[in-house]
């Protein structure tokens, strides 16, 4: 399938244009009804603030859909059946016409057919803790797939460390906006050290306009703080990501059910809380995500 059969929606031509592609799992599977409507339309409306192009990127009945009408924002927040789409499951969904909501390695490599080279989401999957076998896709499709993605870093649940061994091994750089630490999604830092420092979108820009003048495979990975108001502390979280994931494994959980059911227990484990800072990460990272898209436009080396 070529980019020319992908609906780009809204009938806008994207060509040199910022554009910022968001995700679709977050809709469907990552926050509960209502609030996973209010975000996804509240996203949009930031990267337009910013005075970007969002479009939010999905499959309905086996069609993809590079930017979603209003009309199926709300069916993938509501419906029952919406599968959860990583790369491999791209081929499933289109041939049996069914309805996607894409992972960031899906979101990834769809965009980059599209031509957008920007994606905002929450936060990228990784090593999962105790089964260091368990690597989510997002990683292999960072390795491999020219885009810039902003993230609050990898989700709290998972394996830090391990997460960002495997990116150096992949040969992906993680750029710390305005940190010099990786963040730890509902928290500001972890620890552990980035690979570059940066302070603005034009020094984003220019790291990944470098990377695409080397010729050098995969994208960037450039993760942003969550904001102060909204950081649950890592030493109130320990206890509770333990609980949930002793839970995860009692009820014998494996791949792509873990990260929902992790989520929601950490959620209700916080009373709300965690939801609260999940959506204020989102928000944020949509903001850098659409400045970094200007910042690529303006840029005399974009050409």
């Amino acid at each position: 399938m070529g980019v020319d059969e992908m609906s780009l929606g809204h009938h806008e031509r994207l060509d040199d244009q910022p554009v910022v592609a968001l995700e679709s799992t977050v809709i469907a599977h990552g926050l509960p009804w209502p609030h996973n409507l209010q975000a996804a339309r509240r996203l949009e409306h930031v990267v337009r603030e910013e005075g970007a192009i969002p479009r939010t990127i999905g499959v309905i009945a086996g069609q993809v859909r590079i930017g979603l009408t209003d009309a199926e924002l709300e069916h993938l927040a509501q419906a029952r059946d919406v599968r959860k789409v990583s790369r491999r499951d791209l081929p499933i969904v289109i041939a049996m016409k069914q309805d996607g909501a894409t992972t960031v390695a899906a979101t990834m490599y769809l965009a980059a057919r599209a031509g957008i080279c920007v994606f905002a989401t929450g936060g990228i999957g990784g090593v999962h803790r105790g089964h260091p076998w368990d690597i989510s896709a997002d990683l292999e499709e960072l390795a491999q797939t020219p885009v810039c993605v902003v993230c609050a870093g990898a989700k709290a649940i998972l394996d830090l460390p391990l997460t960002l061994e495997v990116l150096e091994t992949k040969g992906v750089p993680v750029i710390g906006y305005q940190t010099d630490e990786f963040p730890a999604f509902y928290s500001r830092a972890s620890g552990l050290p980035v690979d570059q420092r940066v302070e603005t979108p034009e020094e984003v820009a220019a790291l990944f306009l470098a990377q695409r003048a080397l010729g050098l495979p995969g994208g960037m990975l450039v993760v942003v703080p969550i904001p102060w108001h909204a950081e649950l502390p890592r030493e109130r979280l320990k206890p509770i990501i333990e609980q949930a994931l002793s839970e995860a494994e009692e009820r014998g959980l494996r791949g792509k059910e873990v990260t929902p059911f992790l989520l929601a227990h950490v959620a209700e484990l916080t009373h709300g809380d965690a939801l609260r800072a999940n959506l204020a990460l989102l928000e944020n990272n949509a903001r850098v995500a659409a400045q970094i898209a200007l910042a690529l436009t303006r840029s005399p080396d974009a050409s």
